[in-house]
């Protein structure tokens, strides 16, 4: 197998401060070494849209209260709005929402944030704003495995007119 290094194909060092078209790739619950619990979003910047990043990941994380040990529904409120989910929209599980989250395109406002924490220092992408996207149309962004699936198929793919002549010998069985 051969490579081409290509320094044009590269991921940034820092996602700069700004508006982004992402699309909410995973969300799932987590938990910190620590014990504190939470939901963190997967959005992906989009790759169907000119705009700088494209492909880079952005993590979002919605933490449950350690008094109640339950999420603020506003932060899923507000995303929900933002990934325009049906209003008043019951889900049995958690779980559900999560799903109904997924592969939904929004736009956010991330800025990078210094934190401190157990005498520690940490630079954080930190999500500031949700907003529903302002591309419209259907959604064509390609997730990067989808991708390179799709380009290994399509090199390995035979056209349906060509025919296959095998024989026994052919066979190692």
């Amino acid at each position: 197998m051969s490579f081409q290094l290509d320094h044009n194909d590269v991921f940034d060092a820092a996602i700069p401060d700004g508006d982004y078209e992402v699309v909410i790739k995973r969300v799932g619950e987590n938990v910190t070494q620590g014990g504190a619990e939470y939901a963190e979003f997967d959005l992906i910047i989009r790759n169907d849209v000119e705009q700088p990043n494209k492909n880079n990941h952005i993590f979002h994380k919605a933490w449950k209260a350690k008094a109640t040990g339950e999420y603020n529904s506003k932060s899923f409120n507000i995303i929900g709005k933002a990934a325009k989910l049906p209003n008043g929209k019951t889900y049995a599980t958690l779980e559900e929402l999560f799903q109904d989250f997924e592969n939904r395109p929004v736009r956010v406002r991330v800025k990078n944030e210094t934190s401190e924490h157990n005498g520690k220092t940490y630079e954080n992408l930190n999500v500031k704003n949700w907003g529903e996207t302002k591309i419209e149309g259907q959604v064509r962004h390609v997730y990067k495995e989808q991708a390179a699936k799709e380009a290994a198929n399509q090199a390995f793919s035979v056209p349906y007119e060509q025919e296959f002549q095998i024989s026994d010998d052919d066979l190692p069985f």
